[in-house]
C-alpha cells in the first residue's frame, strides 16, 4: 500500500471519529456541550491569525545613515552615471576572466568534444 492511500485512510478514520464525537456529545449534553470547545477552537484561532503585540513579528527599527555614508552613496552613484554615459571604454566588462597556469598540456588531455 502506498503512502497516500494510507493517508486517505487515516484522514476518514479521523473524520468518522470527530462525526461520531459531535453527535455523541450532542446527544449526551445537547447544544450547551458544543459551544465550549467552540469558543476553545475560535479563541485559539484568532490567537493565531492575530496575535497579541509581544508575539508579533517585530520589524527591525529603520537606521538613518549618517552624512557621511550618504555621500559615499552619493559619490558611487554618480561615479557610476558618469561611467556608464562614456561611449570609449578601456576595457570590456566580462563576466569571468580565465587564468592560465603553469603545468605543462598535452593535445592528448584536452577532450575533442565539450
Amino acid at each position: 500500500m502506498n503512502k497516500q492511500a494510507v493517508m486517505t485512510i487515516v484522514f476518514w478514520a479521523a473524520i468518522a471519529l470527530a462525526a461520531f464525537g459531535i453527535i455523541n456529545t450532542l446527544g449526551d449534553k445537547g447544544f450547551l456541550g458544543l459551544i465550549i470547545p467552540v469558543i476553545v477552537l475560535g479563541g485559539i484561532f484568532l490567537l493565531y491569525k492575530f496575535p497579541p503585540g509581544r508575539w508579533a513579528r517585530k520589524t527591525k527599527p529603520k537606521i538613518k545613515p549618517s552624512a557621511r555614508t550618504m555621500a559615499k552613496m552619493k559619490a558611487q552613484s554618480g561615479s557610476g552615471a558618469r561611467k556608464s554615459s562614456g561611449s570609449s571604454k578601456k576595457r570590456k566588462d566580462y563576466p569571468f576572466h580565465v587564468i592560465q597556469g603553469n603545468k605543462g598540456k598535452s593535445d592528448d588531455d584536452i577532450p575533442k568534444f565539450h
